[in-house]
């Protein structure tokens, strides 16, 4: 019997991405990242869906190409539903729908939250065969959710942030010590060279497994600007230990509530997922867990950790296993719960 060749779409945010999955193997995952949102500090929705107009034909194309298939193999077409911005998310629906039906094969819709998680079944060299169940921390610039994987299809958000994201956090403290955007890369690079004891940020003390990250701009926003009134050249001076002191506190605040969960649930089988799960500091701490709570860990490699189409796609190959299709009527949704 033939394995099933789907073809992946993700345009939820600024990327313009599409792979080609057999089975669970990726046969190719091209990125189109969008530079033009570096000049605003942040992701303008309008720019967004016009630069996901432009790219996402080559896109394509350029991964059926690397897959060295024709565009007739394949089976099915995943895209990504929602979350996320709804002008970006109805690029990639309708372009899946369209291409559904000039090819005649099924649609697939895929959660982009699901699509994170799945990341992880994703068939390659560092695969460490994750089961179930297991607890996943997805952590990006839109999300930051503590879910629990049971099986494929039965997911539960144990606990999630109250305002902000933790990748929002981190870009947008960036731009306040002067940090291009997306700022979450450069501050975990600057904070290989900085003290992270030698500033204190609070966060709020929250019961339960709940996040919040809005408090921790402002503290550093008003920190910043009394420091600045002494001395001007206080960023400048101080910038890497600025990084890490609020790496340290982010990441602090992330795994303490992973680590309330894993005693809550009894559950050792942990992931990370999501843009925030590239942080190295991040990292390091999700695999001290195995030492310290006898857990097993599964970190994403770099290339699944920020928006990609191979994570929709691998949830598309399971989907199609399981005879899980869209119709034609299906429409893009800014807000999708898992």
């Amino acid at each position: 019997m033939k394995t099933p060749i789907i073809l992946g779409i993700e345009s939820s945010c600024d990327d313009t991405s599409a792979a080609i999955i057999q089975g669970k193997k990726i046969l190719s995952n091209v990125v189109s990242t969008q530079k033009i949102h570096q000049n605003y500090g942040g992701v303008v929705p309008e720019l967004a869906s016009r630069a996901h107009l432009q790219n996402i034909v080559p896109v394509i194309h350029q991964a059926i190409q690397k897959a060295n298939i024709n565009k007739k193999a394949i089976d099915a077409i995943s895209f990504t539903r929602g979350p996320g911005l709804l002008g970006s998310l109805l690029v990639g629906t309708s372009f899946a729908k369209s291409l559904s039906m000039s090819l005649n094969i099924p649609l697939i819709e895929v959660n982009h939250m699901q699509g994170h998680i799945f990341a992880h079944f994703i068939e390659d060299e560092l695969n460490n065969n994750i089961s179930f169940p297991f607890i996943c921390l997805t952590v990006s610039g839109g999300h930051t959710q503590i879910v629990k994987v049971s099986n494929y299809f039965e997911m539960e958000v144990l606990g999630e942030t109250l305002d902000d994201a933790a990748g929002e956090a981190f870009d947008k403290i960036g731009k306040l010590i002067g940090l291009e955007y997306p700022a979450g890369p450069m501050i975990d690079k600057l904070s290989k060279e900085g003290n992270p004891n030698k500033f204190r940020f609070p966060l709020p003390k929250l019961d339960g497994i709940k996040f919040s990250f809005s408090g921790i701009k402002t503290s550093v926003l008003y920190f910043l600007q009394k420091e600045l009134a002494k001395n001007p050249d206080f960023i400048k001076l101080n910038q890497n230990d600025i990084c890490a002191s609020v790496q340290k506190t982010i990441i602090a605040a992330l795994i303490d509530k992973l680590k309330l969960t894993i005693q809550k649930t009894g559950i050792k089988n942990v992931a990370i997922a999501g843009g925030v799960s590239a942080n190295l500091e991040l990292r390091k701490e999700i695999k001290k867990l195995e030492s310290e709570l006898a857990c097993k860990t599964f970190i994403p490699k770099f290339e699944y950790t920020t928006d990609n189409a191979a994570m929709i796609a691998v949830v598309g190959s399971i989907k199609y296993e399981h005879n899980q299709f869209t119709d034609l009527k299906t429409i893009a949704t800014a807000r999708y719960k898992i």
